[in-house]
């Protein structure tokens, strides 16, 4: 058992290594050569990587061991019970609990100072709450994704009209910001559980879209406050950036940083684990050795979630908001545009809930839809949200006008690809704007801004909502590719042998045939 579990903590350390060593290497480049920035800060930086890559390795083994089997398991108990009111009743309190557990949620309700914390906590949960409903009954009911999207979206737009401009950043932000690690992994494996009681062949595609319809709900449920309160301007703190004389004070940095989030994962997990012991004393009723080895895993992610956060937001934040400045503060500023690129290319590798999201994918589809592919995929969608987010920067362009073509393109895809593939780029979506950049890429969105003495709410703000929008657009191309990969295939079997030249295609690709 021990020798097994070294096993897998080294295999998910190197895979923690290879997702963090190459921003280290971006970040240390850019500070010894065009942006010096002072010890002290690179110390921090350089503590808080060795806190990340040993968060990730806890986190990425902890949810494989108790987030996965926690959601599949709660998501076939309340199919299986074939009562569709409790399924409703348990999909809301569910969105409910996980969304009020997500850390990154505090963040953004302490952005909007005209509207009280906890109205903006209590709306978007709800709106997650919901949503997480529509999506299930949307799995169990095989209705399709694409127009739903087309719907809620056309719906997400005409409420900007209403809403102050200042605002709306910060609204699209809120999607990707409450799909966090606690929140995805969970969900995603909702559906699979829920997928899998279900025996027609759609059931494997519509386990996927959860995430996607769960993003809209937060940019909703703020857009409607917006509307109602009409804020003017969101709040931006800068990040306190380090002074420290020797190795005693960095370490003292560290230390008055991680209680506060000993105490916050432990506040954001407690109502995930009472929805779950509920669930086990009246529905599960789980075995003590599957029970044991989910303690073990939770136990692991509250670990790795720790670590994290703290190396993501006592080390990180204040590097990034600096290195932003430093390169924005360039003659030639415009070089910050490749730089966030190659930063967002590999930043996505080092979120939590990717490695889910992938390794969910490759199992799902046996394959078909490699790991590689989909981290490829999501790595370029970041690389042109970062660059696109720099360009704002530096020029002041309204976000609506990368949002709205955008999600076009998004959306017009989704009738074109393969079903799995739209359900798939809209839930990556999510998943790839999560606390790395909220942590990195939005203080070095911010740090620039200053430099350029730009508006850091309407200019800055709005890299998490670009984070989330691309990936749509570049795994959905993937499925493009895919589907004309499948149909050469059936052209070059079907001259060679006509009779079994429909055995390379799936169902989906023979109807449309």
């Amino acid at each position: 058992m021990l020798r097994a579990t070294a096993g897998k903590l080294k295999e998910k350390l190197i895979e923690s290594l290879q997702a963090v060593l190459p921003i280290l290497g971006i970040v240390l480049v850019l500070c010894f050569s065009i942006a010096p920035i002072s010890p002290s800060i690179l110390l921090c930086f350089l503590l808080g990587a060795v806190l990340i890559v040993l968060g990730l390795m806890f986190f990425t083994l902890g949810a494989e061991v108790s987030m996965t089997p926690m959601g599949e398991r709660v998501g076939s108990a309340m199919t299986g019970s074939k009562k569709l009111w409790l399924v409703v009743i348990l999909g809301f309190l569910l969105g409910f609990i996980i969304t009020i557990s997500e850390p990154d949620l505090q963040v953004l309700a302490q952005q909007v100072p005209s509207i009280p914390n906890i109205v903006i906590i209590l709306a978007v949960a709800v709106g997650v709450g919901i949503f997480l409903v529509v999506a299930l009954l949307r799995m169990l009911l095989g209705i399709p994704l694409p127009p739903m999207l087309v719907g809620l979206y056309a719906l997400v737009f005409v409420l900007t009209i209403f809403v102050p401009k200042s605002f709306l950043a910060v609204a699209f932000d809120s999607g990707g910001v409450t799909t966090g690690p606690m929140t995805v992994p969970f969900i995603m494996a909702l559906g699979v559980g829920i997928a899998a009681i279900r025996n027609d062949r759609h059931a494997a595609n519509d386990s996927f879209g959860l995430v996607a319809l769960c993003s809209i709900g937060p940019i909703l449920a703020v857009l409607i406050l917006g509307m109602i309160y009409l804020p003017h301007e969101s709040a931006y703190v800068s990040p306190v950036l380090p002074e420290i004389s020797d190795s005693a004070e960095l370490w003292q940095l560290f230390q008055v940083g991680l209680p506060t989030y000993i105490k916050e994962i432990a506040l954001s997990m407690a109502p995930i684990l009472l929805f779950f012991a509920l669930f086990q004393m009246i529905s599960l009723k789980l075995p003590h050795r599957s029970l044991k080895k989910m303690a073990v895993g939770l136990v692991y992610t509250y670990i790795g979630l720790v670590l994290f956060l703290t190396g993501a937001n006592v080390g990180f934040m204040p590097a990034a908001n600096y290195l932003g400045q430093q390169m924005a503060a360039l003659s030639y500023r415009w070089l910050i545009v490749p730089t966030g690129m190659l930063i967002g290319f590999f930043i996505v590798k080092a979120e939590p809930a990717v490695y889910v999201l992938n390794k969910q994918v490759e199992e799902l589809t046996d394959g078909a839809i490699p790991a590689g592919a989909m981290g490829a995929c999501m790595s370029i969608g970041v690389a042109v949200s970062v660059g696109l987010a720099m360009l704002r920067v530096l020029t002041g362009i309204s976000i609506m006008w990368m949002l709205l073509p955008g999600y076009a393109i998004a959306l017009g895809l989704s009738f074109c690809v393969p079903k799995i593939f739209t359900a798939i780029a809209f839930d990556s979506g999510g998943v790839a704007s999560g606390p790395m950049t909220a942590a990195f890429l939005l203080p070095f969105a911010q740090g620039a801004c200053i430099a350029v003495g730009g508006n850091i709410v309407t200019d800055a703000f709005g890299v998490v909502a670009m984070v989330a929008m691309t990936p749509l657009i570049t795994i959905q191309i993937l499925g493009l590719v895919y589907q004309l990969q499948k149909r050469g295939a059936l052209r070059r079997q079907s001259q060679l042998a006509p009779e079994h030249a429909f055995d390379l295609l799936d169902d989906d690709a023979i109807i449309e045939l």
